[in-house]
């Protein structure tokens, strides 16, 4: 018996829609990125992108478990020297709660040129519309 290959055409997409209102924020970023990454897909190639489409749903009532709002901090430089800049969670999860759903997803997928391709495929948003009804997308529950 010879070992499937999927090839980059033949691959379905699906769309998945996770609500995350009152899930902690680690649980769903590891669902979104194995659906993102097509692991639990009995078709998983590492070499290929199989993975799918996934809306992030309630981005600002998602649960950050112990002292993590005072304690954890997103930074980033603007390039000058010196200009290290740093936001507290508390401060991020109240003005831009999707960059930091999103920031929690691309750290579990992989720094190439096929985890840049699944994080095209993910839309994150702050309440519980969104404009992808078109797509016919199905709930995932966790």
């Amino acid at each position: 018996m010879s070992t499937f290959m999927p090839k980059a055409g033949e691959i379905e997409r699906k769309w998945y829609v996770i609500d995350a209102a009152g899930k902690p924020m680690g649980r769903v970023a590891t669902v979104a990125a194995d659906l993102l990454r097509g692991k639990r897909k009995p078709t998983f190639a590492p070499h290929v992108d199989c993975g799918d489409h996934v809306i992030i749903l309630n981005a600002d009532k998602v649960v950050l478990t112990g002292r993590k709002l005072e304690q954890k901090y997103y930074y980033r430089h603007t390039g000058y020297i010196g200009n290290l800049k740093a936001t507290q969670y508390k401060v991020l999860m109240a003005t831009r709660p999707e960059l930091a759903m999103e920031l929690a997803i691309k750290g579990m997928i992989p720094d190439n040129t096929i985890g840049r391709a699944a994080l095209t495929r993910l839309r994150v948003y702050k309440g519980t519309e969104h404009k992808h009804a078109a797509q016919k997308p199905e709930e995932y529950a966790l």
